[in-house]
């Protein structure tokens, strides 16, 4: 192999310095995000069994709903009947028109644990589901919030309580995960694929000490710190951004903990259509513009750096600027190294066989979510549910 051209030519000295950045910024990526939660086991925090009933604090599990009967049905079960001593579920019923304040009815009569507060009239002064939903924290009792949806059914009946460990060393916000229920086909092989790995980015940095969000799927706060932080109010006019601008604005390496243990993960169903899914990730995506500097430039480093590798193996390899042996070496340890770390992640999820794809659907979510953000950016005055 001739290197003297290499060496002579500053634009392929620029690309390959422009390459192995981006590549080695992917590795770390994949290393200290994805495989630091593959790996991570909670062994600071306690488990259920080790916690006496004197230390356990009261919940208040709440769920905001608008028209969600048949999800209700299938989830409730599972909530109102968790193996914890002092809890509550409280269902904020949002004007639905369905069958949802029948099913409520139904579950009131045979569980006191359950509390409904309905509204039958717009008196929302904002958009999105934060009102109702801060009607629902005020209308709970316990020192401790759960939040969850109304598709959401806890991995199982010791949900609570492994949620609640998290607090036995003075947290004041505890984050959980939620992972979407297999199902056949692309639509949910790419939404599930997309979920891991935004929840291995999201517990990673709150792992690595820079918790920036959060799924409102399974979240938790103490009662107190929600409101002597504001609860809302700064982002009330907002209408996204009800679980994760909470957590952007007030959770801290001191007070935050990541719960990953198995029992304390949720399942939800996924979605029906593309249409459905890609308005979720557009609401989702849509309160980071609130976000600080610092968070939205590490939020930019993987996509970036996915951009940069690319378009930078592709000039070098297309011009022959480089040795091509030595750029599918390169190319090859990196999709390796991808699958590897995508391959423990599912695994602590249980997960399987996606990891093989991972560099294919790295590939689409570049792609996608480029048009997300256009998107994202270009519609305004968005409506919850």
């Amino acid at each position: 192999m001739n290197f003297d051209g290499v060496l002579n030519s500053r634009y392929t000295l620029v690309l390959l310095a422009i390459l192995l950045l981006s590549f080695i910024a992917l590795c770390l990526y994949y290393g200290l995000l994805w495989l630091r939660v593959a790996r991570y086991k909670n062994d600071k925090q306690p488990k259920p069994d080790e916690v006496g009933e004197k230390e356990r604090p009261s919940v208040s599990v709440v769920i905001v709903s608008h028209n969600e009967a048949e999800s209700l049905k299938k989830s409730l079960p599972y909530l109102l009947e968790q193996d914890y001593p002092k809890y509550e579920v409280v269902v904020v019923n949002y004007m639905s028109t369905d069958d949802t304040t029948f099913v409520l009815r139904v579950c009131s009569e045979n569980y006191p644990n359950l509390k409904v507060v309905n509204f039958k009239a717009d008196v929302n002064m904002f958009r999105g589901k934060k009102y109702p939903l801060s009607i629902g924290i005020k209308s709970a009792i316990g020192d401790v919030i759960l939040l969850a949806e109304p598709d959401c059914r806890p991995n199982d009946f010791d949900w609570i309580g492994e949620m609640v460990c998290g607090y036995m060393r003075g947290a004041s916000l505890v984050l959980g995960y939620s992972l979407l229920n297999p199902e056949k086909g692309l639509l949910n092989a790419l939404e599930r694929y997309e979920n891991m790995t935004y929840t291995a980015s999201y517990a990673g940095a709150a792992l690595m000490g820079n918790p920036y969000t959060a799924t409102g799927r399974n979240l938790s706060y103490r009662r107190e710190f929600f409101f002597a932080r504001g609860g809302f109010i700064s982002h009330y006019s907002f209408p996204d951004g009800a679980d994760d601008l909470f957590v952007n604005q007030n959770a801290t390496r001191s007070n935050t903990v990541v719960m990953l243990r198995k029992g304390a993960g949720m399942h939800y169903e996924s979605s029906k259509t593309f249409g459905e899914w890609r308005q979720k990730r557009i609401h989702r995506r849509a309160s980071r513009r609130f976000y600080g500097w610092k968070d939205k430039a590490l939020l930019s480093v993987y996509p970036l750096s996915q951009l940069l590798f690319i378009v930078s193996l592709v000039l070098l390899f297309v011009g022959g600027l480089f040795p091509w042996q030595l750029l599918v070496a390169l190319l090859a340890v990196k999709f390796i190294w991808q699958i590897v770390c995508a391959f423990f992640l599912g695994k602590r999820f249980e997960i399987k066989s996606l990891y093989f794809l991972s560099p294919l659907f790295e590939l689409y979510f570049l792609i996608a979510d480029t048009f997300l953000s256009i998107s994202t950016l270009c519609k305004k005055n968005r409506q919850w549910r």
